[in-house]
C-alpha cells in the first residue's frame, strides 16, 4: 500500500517531470493551451490564398503559447520554378531578427561585469570618441559639426545613436567609403574593421535626440569581439546558439545545409521574380558562398521559425530555458520596456523602443491586436516576430521578399492569431 509520504514524492517527481519538459519547446494540441484550432486553421486558407494569387513565394509561420507548440505550418515553395515545397525546417535570411540575439549578448557582457550599458562607445573603439553630425546648412546643403556628447551603448541598443545606414546628409561620404545599407555578407574584413572606417563618417543626429535606424547593433557586434575576445561568430555560437540548440542559425550556411536555404524573391508589376543571385541588399546574398570574414551583428543571420521561436522562448522565460539561465530576470525586464522617454518613434503610433525590440505602449493608438508590454522586430525580406508576455504567445513569421510592396500579410497573421485565443 502506497503512504502518503510516497505519494508525496510521487507526486513531486511528477511535478519536476512536467516543469523540466515545460521548458522545451515541444508540440500540442492548441486547445490544451487555450487556442481553437479551427480557428487557427483559417491562417491556412488566407496563407494559401497569398501563394495562390501569387503575391508570396513561400513562408514558415510557428505559433506558440504558455511555452507550448500551437501552430508550425509551411506553405508554398523555397522555389517555384524548381517546384521545392517550403518545409517548417527551410531556412531564411533573417536580417535584422539577427539585433536580437546581439542586444542579448550586450545583456550578457553587463551581467559579467565586463561592459556597462551606460559606457561609452569610444572606451572600447577610441575612433568614436569625437563623432560627428552632418546638420542643414544656410550656406551649403549642409555642414559637419561635432556630436553634442558621445555615443553609449545604451544609445546603440535603442537606435538613437544618430548613426543611420548611410542615407541621410553627407551620403556621399558614406557611399564613397562604401558603407552603405544593412548587408555586410561580402565583405571581405572583419566587421570592426568596417566599424572603424565607419566612425570618420557624419551621423543623421546627435545621440539621445531622435530615433535613427541603422548600423547601431553592428557597431554593438564588434564590441562584443573586443570585450569578448572572441569573434561575433564563436561568442554567439556558445553562449547561446548552442547551449539554445539552435543547429539551424548561422551567419554562413554550411554547404550540406544550402539546399534548404529559401531562394529570395521581389515583388514587381508582372509579379514574383526571383532576385539576383548574389544581389547584395535586394538579392540572394553571400552566405553560402561568400568570404565569411564578417559577422555583422544587425543583419547577418539564417535561421529557421523554431530556432527563433526557442531564442524568444528563452526572453518570455524571463532569461531561462531547458534548465539554463542566460540572463537574469531583471535584465530581461530592462530590456522590454520602453527607454525612449520624449523621442518618438516614427514608424507606429503607440509604440516605444527597449533594448533591441518595438514595444507596444498604447493599444489603441497603434489600432491592432495585441497586448499593451508585447515586444518584436522583423527583417528586410519581410519577416516578423512578436512576444506576448500577458498572453504567453510567441508568434515567428518568416518569409523571403525584397522589396515586399503592396502585402498586408502581416496585419492578417497578426488578427487571425488574437482571433484564436479562446481563453
Amino acid at each position: 500500500m502506497v503512504n502518503s509520504k510516497q505519494l508525496f514524492l510521487l507526486g513531486f517527481l511528477i511535478l519536476s517531470i512536467s516543469l523540466v519538459q515545460g521548458q522545451e519547446l515541444i508540440s500540442v494540441h492548441p486547445e490544451t493551451e487555450g487556442m481553437s484550432m479551427e480557428r487557427l486553421n483559417r491562417l491556412n486558407a488566407t496563407m494559401q490564398e497569398y501563394i495562390s494569387e501569387g503575391k508570396l513565394p513561400g513562408a514558415a509561420l510557428i505559433v506558440c503559447r504558455n511555452g507550448k507548440i500551437v501552430y508550425n505550418e509551411a506553405f508554398g515553395y523555397t522555389h517555384i520554378d524548381n517546384n521545392i515545397p517550403m518545409s517548417n525546417q527551410s531556412i531564411f535570411r533573417i536580417a535584422s531578427q539577427t539585433k536580437a540575439l546581439i542586444s542579448v549578448g550586450i545583456m550578457m557582457l553587463q551581467e559579467e561585469g565586463k561592459l556597462l550599458i551606460s559606457d561609452p562607445l569610444s572606451k572600447y573603439i577610441p575612433e568614436f570618441k569625437n563623432s560627428t553630425v552632418a546638420i542643414p546648412s544656410d550656406t551649403s546643403e549642409y555642414s559637419i559639426v561635432q556630436a553634442n556628447r558621445e555615443i553609449t551603448l545604451r544609445d546603440l541598443l535603442t537606435h538613437t545613436a544618430g548613426i543611420g545606414y548611410g542615407y541621410g546628409l553627407g551620403q556621399e561620404l558614406w557611399q564613397a567609403a562604401d558603407i552603405q545599407g544593412w548587408y555586410f555578407a561580402h565583405r571581405d574584413e572583419p566587421i570592426l574593421a568596417t566599424i572603424k572606417r565607419m566612425a570618420t563618417l557624419p551621423n543623421e543626429a546627435h545621440p539621445g535626440e531622435r530615433y535613427v535606424y541603422g548600423y547601431n547593433t553592428d557597431i554593438l557586434g564588434a564590441v562584443i569581439e573586443l570585450v569578448s575576445g572572441q569573434d561575433l561568430n564563436s561568442f554567439i555560437s556558445e553562449r547561446l546558439l548552442s547551449p539554445l540548440k539552435m543547429d539551424d542559425t548561422h551567419f554562413y550556411l554550411p554547404q550540406e545545409k544550402s539546399q534548404r536555404l529559401t531562394t529570395v524573391y521581389s515583388t514587381s508589376e508582372n509579379g514574383l521574380v526571383v532576385a539576383p543571385d548574389p544581389g547584395g541588399m535586394v538579392g540572394q546574398g553571400a552566405y553560402v558562398n561568400g568570404p565569411r570574414k564578417s559577422y555583422s551583428g544587425g543583419a547577418g543571420l539564417v535561421s529557421t521559425t523554431e530556432d527563433y521561436a526557442t531564442f524568444l522562448q528563452m526572453l518570455l522565460n524571463k532569461g531561462t530555458y531547458n534548465g539554463h539561465r542566460f540572463l537574469s530576470r531583471k535584465s530581461v525586464e530592462l530590456m522590454t520596456v520602453n527607454h525612449l522617454g520624449d523621442i518618438v518613434f516614427p514608424w507606429a503610433s503607440g509604440t516605444g523602443f527597449g533594448l533591441g525590440f518595438s514595444i507596444n505602449e498604447d493599444l489603441g493608438a497603434r489600432g491592432s491586436l495585441g497586448t499593451v508590454g508585447e515586444f518584436g522586430w522583423g527583417g528586410a525580406y519581410h519577416s516578423t516576430y512578436w512576444v506576448d508576455p500577458e498572453e504567453e504567445l510567441i508568434v515567428v513569421y518568416l518569409t523571403q521578399v525584397i522589396p515586399a510592396d503592396n502585402l498586408d500579410d502581416h496585419g492578417k497573421i497578426r488578427a487571425l492569431i488574437y482571433q484564436a485565443i479562446i481563453d
